[in-house]
């Protein structure tokens, strides 16, 4: 018998373990060639089309039994820097450069990663991806790859590879890998744009191929991804799943009562659920600033509109995770008292000012963790609606698509423009 405050009562249903040994078993499996499983949502008609058979696939390429095979090839290529590029941007763009390495036979190892260089990211993690997600390939691989950079010979026989070496247009708009066929060409219209399913555009193989780059290279988190995770779902959902764990406490709290044993069913089955967000939630990105130069951009009463129309087919849905960088739509939310909005707490920009000077007044990493944070709670939505003119939303409805809410559907206000 010993006296227990709410914090120990139970695991906190709006956190997930962060503990490294949960990872550990995960790089064990390197040692014996074992794919660590990523648990793909829902059934295959959930999913694009092969999305399981490609996650196998991608790992078993990305992780070769000897990565000191002669006939081992890589690609080392920085995650783009250039002033102006956006996260999405640089998301896509390494997207595009593990298409080159599938169609060359090559290993991709990504290096230098500019939104990871900040004190947050420590050691061997600072200016890496591996910050924030598993890498994309082995540490033996990598260490092989960067050996090889230092080897004259090893360039000029095209043993190793880097981003110079291909041409803007073959990495953002080169050949879509044809490995596993053309499963675009049967894609299920759930896209729609002013009122219209979408049934098809120019861009098909491009929409399926950069899901499942996407879904792979962000496959697992880092323990610091999972930690900010963890944060911003106490800050957003805390106090709202506090008072429901006050509610099923025992009448006798919190007074001494007995400190039971978790069964074998909490231990082994329920520990393994995700961590509690409101359901049903919608999410909804609001691109607007200076994305005017890029594509069309809708007034936040538009969303809202879109957002009823939803509501009105699912009466039980109020709840929005809302990501934006615009204070103004912040501001407009407190206009619809029906619905719930959550968001992240973070400086938001005021007036058309670009993009670049908003994220350098925030810093680094600010500018770099709220916008993968605000990305992977959009992610775990159960309803979708934002502007696929924009990077953002195409690669949030790239994980839709590859995360088993292929029947959720997606309400864009505008199309990319290059449908």
């Amino acid at each position: 018998m010993k006296q227990f405050h709410l914090g120990q009562h139970g695991k906190d249903p709006w956190a997930w373990n962060c503990s490294t040994k949960n990872l550990h078993w995960i790089k064990n499996c390197r040692v014996f060639r074992i794919q660590p499983t990523q648990k793909i949502e829902g059934s295959d008609g959930d999913n694009f089309p092969l999305t399981r058979k490609v996650q196998h696939d991608l790992w078993v390429h990305q992780h070769p039994t000897n990565c000191s095979d002669p006939k081992v090839r890589f690609l080392v290529a920085d995650w783009e820097k250039l002033p102006g590029f956006g996260i999405g941007a640089q998301f896509a763009g390494m997207c595009g450069l593990l298409a080159i390495a599938i169609n060359e036979q090559r290993v991709l190892v990504t290096n230098y990663f500019n939104r990871a260089d900040h004190d947050g990211c420590e050691g061997a993690q600072r200016s890496r991806w591996s910050c924030y997600f598993f890498p994309e390939t082995s540490i033996e691989c990598q260490d092989r790859a960067f050996e090889l950079m230092k080897r004259r010979e090893a360039w000029e026989h095209g043993t190793v590879t880097a981003k110079d070496n291909y041409t803007s247009k073959e990495i953002w708009a080169g050949r879509i890998p044809r490995v596993w066929g053309e499963p675009w060409s049967y894609l299920q219209p759930t896209t729609e744009i002013n009122g219209s399913l979408l049934r098809i555009h120019r861009k098909m193989d491009r929409r399926w191929w950069r899901a499942q780059a996407v879904r792979y290279l962000m496959r697992f988190q880092s323990k610091y991804t999972c930690d900010l995770m963890n944060t911003a779902r106490h800050s957003a959902f805390g106090l709202q799943a506090a008072k429901m764990v006050v509610q099923s406490l025992p009448p006798e709290w919190p007074k001494v009562v007995e400190d039971m044993p978790k069964s074998d069913i909490e231990r082994v089955v329920w520990s393994n659920h995700k961590p509690w967000i409101p359901r049903p939630i919608l999410s909804m990105h609001v691109r607007m600033g200076d994305k005017a130069c890029e594509m069309k951009v809708i007034e936040f009463e538009e969303y809202m509109h879109l957002a009823d129309r939803i509501r009105k087919r699912f009466p039980n849905l109020n709840s929005i995770w809302l990501s934006t960088e615009m204070q103004e739509v912040v501001d407009k939310s407190t206009s619809y008292p029906n619905w719930k909005f959550y968001y992240t707490n973070v400086s938001r920009q005021v007036g058309n000012i670009t993009m670049a000077t908003y994220e350098a007044s925030l810093g680094r990493e600010i500018s770099t963790n709220y916008p993968l944070v605000n990305f992977l709670m959009a992610s775990e939505a159960d309803y979708f609606i934002g502007a696929l003119g924009s990077t953002w939303c195409f690669l949030i409805d790239g994980m839709r698509n590859t995360g088993g809410k292929v029947m959720a559907g997606y309400l864009s206000v505008n199309k990319d423009r290059f449908w």
